[in-house]
């Protein structure tokens, strides 16, 4: 029998995981947007709703928890240990595409694991329902969760979003960040290009990059430097430009370098980088999560070509 639970407020989810349990799908008349996932609503048939406190409404971010469960081995959902049910609104002028992490609580307020979610083509004013859940743990007694809260939300227009495959976009290109790496302050990220089209695609310099902050507003005081080797020498990004001509399949690298050293003035924390591969070409904003500490400045290399990700 699955335990009462305390809630915060939380977000998105596994929706295949409740889906096979036979949670039920999101009646035709919900609200939701085109495009956004059917999600589970109910856990009712499998598992009693659990008590949410009071919430008052969305949140800054326009999330609103509507339902945690909890799932045990008579379920028919051994694979999920905890889900919650949550609505998300976009309350921004375009349709949007979400990213949120949220972290599901132990007893003491600890976290017992951390969970990335997607909500895709949410329609502006719309509202969409959705679930997120949390993987039975392979130890043999996992920590009880008692809660649930939002670590992160991000959200990019979904015109601008990054991807790395799937269905070409107009633009003829997949363009998407990597997770990077991190260590004694430096951070490098690489941006990488896949020509998806059908026509040779050229590359000749540097990408044009827009540092945004958490509410999309541009963020001041960054110098943006051509190369990288002002910030490290080892980063990666400090050769010198030269065209590169990408054929279908073909992919193309570059290298986003900083560090998140803090002294006297202001940290500048900018989520979002809204980047144009060249002059003139339509924007995708990719989510490197710059910590830029007051450094002020962000090193971008040259485009290059990689022979290790062409298709």
């Amino acid at each position: 029998m699955p335990a009462v639970i305390r809630v915060l407020p939380a977000l998105a989810g596994a929706v295949l995981l409740l889906a096979a349990c036979g949670s039920e799908q999101a009646s035709p008349g919900a609200e939701r947007t085109e495009g956004a996932p059917k999600a589970p609503v109910g856990g009712e048939s499998l598992c009693r709703s659990l008590p949410v406190p009071s919430a008052g409404g969305p949140d800054e971010d326009g999330l609103t928890i509507t339902g945690l469960y909890a799932w045990g081995t008579g379920s028919e959902c051994a694979s999920a240990d905890y889900s919650a049910a949550f609505e998300l609104t976009n309350q921004g002028p375009r349709k949007a595409t979400y990213t949120v992490t949220f972290g599901f609580l132990s007893a003491s307020g600890g976290s017992v694991d951390n969970v990335e979610r997607t909500v895709e083509a949410v329609a502006s004013g719309a509202t969409v329902k959705d679930v997120v859940a949390m993987s039975a743990m392979a130890a043999a007694e996992p920590p009880q969760v008692t809660g649930v809260k939002v670590i992160k939300v991000r959200s990019v227009p979904t015109a601008e979003a990054s991807s790395a495959s799937g269905p070409c976009p107009a633009s003829g290109v997949h363009l998407y960040a990597d997770e990077g790496d991190a260590a004694m302050g430096l951070r490098v990220v690489g941006l990488h290009l896949v020509n998806c089209g059908t026509d040779p695609y050229e590359l000749n310099g540097y990408p044009q990059l827009e540092l945004l902050d958490e509410d999309h507003e541009k963020a001041d005081g960054v110098r943006i430097l051509h190369g990288t080797d002002a910030i490290s020498t080892g980063a990666g990004g400090g050769g010198s430009p030269r065209p590169v001509v990408l054929k279908p399949g073909e992919a193309a690298r570059t290298t986003l370098a900083w560090r998140n050293t803090t002294l006297a003035g202001d940290a500048v924390n900018a989520p979002y980088v809204r980047v144009r591969p060249k002059p003139g070409a339509a924007p995708v904003t990719v989510v490197p999560e710059l910590d830029l500490g007051t450094t002020g400045q962000l090193g971008v290399g040259p485009w290059e070509r990689d022979e290790s990700s062409s298709r």
